[in-house]
C-alpha cells in the first residue's frame, strides 16, 4: 500500500525542508511514500477564517481518492505512544485501500468537509506546534514506526 503525506503550503525554513527530505528517504526504503503539498491560498487578507478554511478545504477534498484511508493529523484526534502507532499502521495495510492518506491542514485547521471525509484523527500531541514543524515530527515517527515494524534498533524501549 502506498502512504502520502499531504499538506498545504511550501517550507520557508531551509533546516526544516532538509530534515523533511532526510526522513522523507529514509521512509522510501519501506514503502512507497510521497508528499503532496497543495499551494496556500493567495490574498486572504480579506477572507474570514471560515473562508479560508472551505477554501483549502476543497483543495483537500479533491485531492483525496475514494481508494484513500484518511487520517486527518489534528490536536482533537486521538494519541498514540509510538508503538502503539506502529501496530495500528502495520493493521492499515491489509486494509482493501490503495493509499494511506496523512493530512496536515493549515493555520486553522479543516473545513466541516474535510473532517467528514476523514476516516480517522491522529494527534501528535495536546501541544500546539508550527505546521512546518509538524510535518517533520509526523515524518520522523512514520520512520520510527517503519523501524519498529522491522525490528531495528532506531527505536529504544
Amino acid at each position: 500500500m502506498k502512504i502520502a503525506l499531504l499538506q498545504t503550503g511550501k517550507s520557508t525554513d531551509k533546516n526544516i525542508s532538509e530534515a523533511v527530505d532526510l526522513y522523507s528517504s529514509r521512509i522510501k526504503k519501506y514503502s512507497v511514500f510521497e508528499i503532496i503539498t497543495l499551494p496556500e491560498i493567495k490574498n486572504t487578507r480579506n477572507m474570514s477564517v471560515q473562508e479560508q478554511k472551505i477554501k483549502e478545504g476543497k483543495k483537500i477534498i479533491h485531492s483525496i481518492s475514494v481508494d484513500d484511508y484518511v487520517i486527518l493529523l489534528d490536536e482533537r484526534g486521538k494519541e498514540l505512544r509510538t508503538v502503539e502507532f506502529s501496530g495500528w499502521v502495520e493493521k492499515l495495510f491489509i486494509l482493501p485501500k490503495k493509499r494511506i492518506l496523512f493530512v496536515i491542514g493549515g493555520p486553522w485547521g479543516f473545513s466541516d468537509e474535510v473532517y467528514s471525509s476523514a476516516d480517522f484523527m491522529l494527534s501528535l500531541s495536546k501541544m500546539t506546534f508550527p505546521h512546518q514543524l509538524v510535518r517533520l515530527l509526523f515524518l520522523e515517527q512514520l520512520y520510527r514506526v517503519f523501524t519498529i515494524m522491522k525490528g531495528e534498533p532506531y527505536h529504544h524501549e
